[in-house]
């Protein structure tokens, strides 16, 4: 049986960076986190298996931040800077993709955003994960 998926197209904001992802569930994942390292990012993810991540072009251009427990593999384009994925730390078999690096995709795309308590993240407290909050955008035009 085939993958009847779709494949989104993935890049970072100079084009450098380039890649093919299947979504596990779409756009259902979507979420942010209150960590203090996502906080200060302020991107929205979505989920992938690392299986479902393709490259097309400069993974060798990407750089790798880490921090606290370093499980997390924070990935950016060493060129413009922008965050295209990470390695979860909830789930080490799963990436984050920030959606605004998908083709097609605005973060203001999503009216509410679910933002998972990070602060008290389940591996360190060893709960089950727990949303924080909601983060609702509404257009004014």
């Amino acid at each position: 049986m085939s993958d009847t998926r779709p494949t989104h197209a993935v890049a970072c904001h100079c084009g450098t960076v380039r890649f093919r992802v299947r979504l596990g569930d779409e756009f259902t994942t979507a979420r942010r986190c209150s960590c203090s390292y996502c906080r200060m990012r302020g991107a929205i993810a979505v989920s992938a298996a690392l299986a479902d991540i393709e490259f097309v072009a400069g993974e060798d251009n990407l750089t790798l931040y880490q921090f606290n427990t370093g499980t997390a593999k924070h990935h950016f384009c060493k060129t413009c800077g922008i965050y295209t994925h990470h390695q979860r730390r909830s789930d080490p078999t799963q990436f984050g993709i920030n959606v605004a690096c998908i083709e097609g995709v605005s973060p203001f795309d999503f009216p509410e955003v679910p933002v998972m308590d990070g602060v008290a993240h389940p591996s360190d407290t060893g709960t089950a994960a727990r949303v924080a909050g909601i983060l609702r955008y509404e257009p004014t035009t």
